[in-house]
């Protein structure tokens, strides 16, 4: 099953990165990014590569990296390590910013000896990386998009009702170039109203149908909703294999569902698609 919650940690306290581990997350974004003040960077890059080193766990390691020349550098080399899953590109604008991206990688994968080369997740946070999606999601390495949503909304100059109307748009601009590129489905964005789980489940349950897989979380406390919405339960997965079955005994083509509705290869797709994510 692919990753549903993925939980965001500073990276500037390593008792809590280590922590985090347990917490019940399918994969930990351990940020260098937003997460942690400039005078901490040094500090959380040195915790980094602690954390990596020392790593035994099966839970998925991602590192938000920031963007500008310097820093970038600065971040990769203290994230690349075979312990590590990908990165995750802060204010992802252009499709050559994933290519240079995917060269420094490359880079220190060589001379680190590290075989599996490492994912990239672009998190687009600009109205001028909504109107590039598409570029970015068939960039090297790129498996996942996720939207800064705040990010956005400020470059926007968006907020409250509006705010959320306005994001929809980039929201399925995410959904439709993953789709387009063959990539996985996009990650959904956090909530920072980590206090309300009951519109954290539902805003949640509203992402899973516009397309989206695993979410985003910022507190603990969201992470077993996360696993929640995006696990498909015993009634979704049989209903899911009974159309497999149906289309399967009338020997492809069409069949009808168990309410008498048509069903036939798209309708299969999704089916094959639920059973795959319960697994």
């Amino acid at each position: 099953m692919s990753a549903r919650s993925h939980l965001y940690v500073p990276a500037n306290d390593l008792e809590r990165l280590t922590k985090a581990l347990g917490r019940g997350a399918d994969a930990l974004i351990v940020d260098l990014e937003d997460g942690v003040s400039p005078t901490d960077k040094d500090l959380a890059r040195q915790n980094l590569v602690t954390f990596l080193k020392d790593l035994n766990s099966e839970v998925e390691i991602w590192v938000r990296v920031n963007p500008e020349k310097g820093a970038l550098e600065a971040d990769l080399a203290a994230a690349v390590h075979s312990n590590c899953r990908g990165i995750v590109l802060a204010k992802a604008t252009t499709l050559s910013e994933i290519q240079n991206l995917d060269s420094l990688l490359t880079g220190l994968e060589k001379s680190r000896g590290i075989s599996k080369a490492l994912e990239v997740s672009a998190l687009i946070e600009s109205s001028a990386g909504v109107f590039n999606t598409q570029a970015i999601a068939t960039g090297p390495r790129v498996t996942r998009l996720q939207l800064g949503e705040a990010d956005l909304r400020a470059d926007l100059g968006t907020s409250g009702f509006a705010g959320e109307t306005t994001t929809q748009f980039a929201r399925s601009m995410a959904v439709f170039a993953s789709a387009a590129a063959g990539i996985n489905p996009p990650l959904a964005a956090v909530s920072t109203n980590f206090k309300d789980l009951d519109a954290y489940k539902k805003s949640s349950q509203d992402f899973k149908e516009w397309g989206y897989f695993g979410r985003a979380c910022i507190h603990p406390a969201q992470i077993e909703i996360a696993n929640e919405v995006f696990t498909p339960n015993a009634e979704e997965l049989a209903a899911a294999q009974d159309i497999l079955d149906r289309l399967a005994a009338a020997g492809g083509g069409v069949a009808l569902d168990v309410k008498g509705r048509m069903i036939d290869e798209a309708i299969a797709k999704i089916a094959r698609r639920t059973l795959a994510t319960g697994k």
